[in-house]
């Protein structure tokens, strides 16, 4: 079965088409829902063909005890965890006129889906797709819950074992297919030692029918390239405007400049690899005919020289017998005198085609 993963207006393949590439903006928009749409703007603008955020019910998610710790970190909107959470979540009036606002853009908008009232509040504004963050990766009630929507679905495995990943796979393809499967590292960012990419190929092996991602937390352009070669056709950059705003994502997140890069050059591998058929293209031939050589009288030669390897030379431009044919000249007597630099041709040894 060939891997397909639709979303929005598109399809998703090992081939044929470009890699889908999603903005995560997260929190990256501080609670601002002006920021928030500049955001989606500029990700639009830069190429990215989704925008995405994340959706957090903080009673529901938090116990107790964590929601009311105390949260004295520079990136801190509240006092408490629980209440600098709540300062960063939009309401539905908010998440309405974010829909809106990237249906006029073009783009598709979904979010994670953090916890059951969260997924509940997405599905009643008709989210289009799902994304499941690494740390649900082994919440098979919510894995279940969100399968049941029909919408595509895609599962970050950050910290996760290959035992954790099949389970979450085993427990979505029989109720939903529409499935990709993301390598991660939870780290923010990881090391690059720890990006673990060959785990894409692995990820292939094992899971042949759905298509596979990569969901790159480092801060650089250069590894979603990679991540294609190894097979990743879905991929996520955490996106912001300003790396120094405030925020515990922003500075490893790309700003508009870096995610274009990776979306022109994920556009470009695409189209540059080709159908592995080597071939002369039409614009290789001027530089090739003053790069290549070709066969010439290395001095002035008499008609009946016998020609050897020391009477003739190799040169540009490409306009003659070329050098491999050498050896079908060599022995024969010149038909015609030959000027320094001349032509070496069949002719010349008064043959037609190229001598036996």
């Amino acid at each position: 079965m060939a891997r397909e993963f639709r979303i929005g207006n598109h399809v998703v393949t090992d081939e044929g088409n470009d890699s889908f590439v999603i903005a995560e903006i997260g929190h990256n928009h501080q609670g601002d829902l002006d920021k928030c749409k500049a955001l989606f703007k500029a990700a639009v603008e830069a190429g990215a063909h989704a925008v995405k955020l994340q959706k957090r019910d903080n009673h529901a998610l938090f116990t107790d005890d964590m929601y009311n710790s105390p949260y004295n970190s520079e990136n801190s909107y509240a006092p408490t965890y629980g209440g600098h959470r709540d300062f960063l979540e939009f309401n539905r009036e908010q998440y309405l006129e974010l829909k809106r606002y990237a249906d006029e853009l073009g783009t598709i908008f979904f979010s994670t889906a953090f916890d059951f009232p969260s997924a509940d509040f997405l599905e009643d504004i008709n989210m289009p797709a799902y994304k499941i963050a690494s740390g649900d990766l082994t919440n098979t009630p919510l894995l279940k819950y969100v399968a049941s929507f029909g919408k595509p679905m895609i599962v970050s495995t950050g910290g996760g074992t290959m035992e954790d990943v099949r389970r979450a796979y085993e427990t979505i393809m029989p109720i939903n297919r529409n499935l990709c499967i993301m390598q991660c590292t939870s780290g923010y960012p990881p090391a690059h030692e720890e990006l673990n990419l060959r785990v894409i190929e692995t990820f292939r092996r094992e899971f042949p029918d759905i298509v596979i991602g990569f969901s790159s937390h480092d801060s650089g352009v250069a590894m979603p390239l990679v991540g294609y070669m190894l097979g990743a056709r879905i991929f996520e950059k955490h996106f912001t405007l300003n790396r120094a705003w405030k925020g515990t994502d922003q500075a490893f997140s790309l700003e508009p400049a870096g995610l274009r890069r990776v979306v022109r050059d994920l556009d470009r591998a695409r189209i540059a690899l080709g159908d592995g058929v080597k071939r002369r293209f039409t614009s290789e031939e001027a530089p090739l005919y003053k790069m290549a050589k070709k066969i010439v009288a290395a001095r002035d030669l008499p008609a009946g020289t016998v020609l050897t390897l020391a009477d003739v030379a190799f040169k540009c431009p490409n306009d003659g017998v070329p050098p491999y044919m050498v050896d079908t000249l060599l022995g024969k007597p010149l038909a015609t005198d030959l000027k320094k630099d001349e032509n070496v041709t069949f002719e010349s040894i008064g043959a037609t085609t190229p001598a036996a």
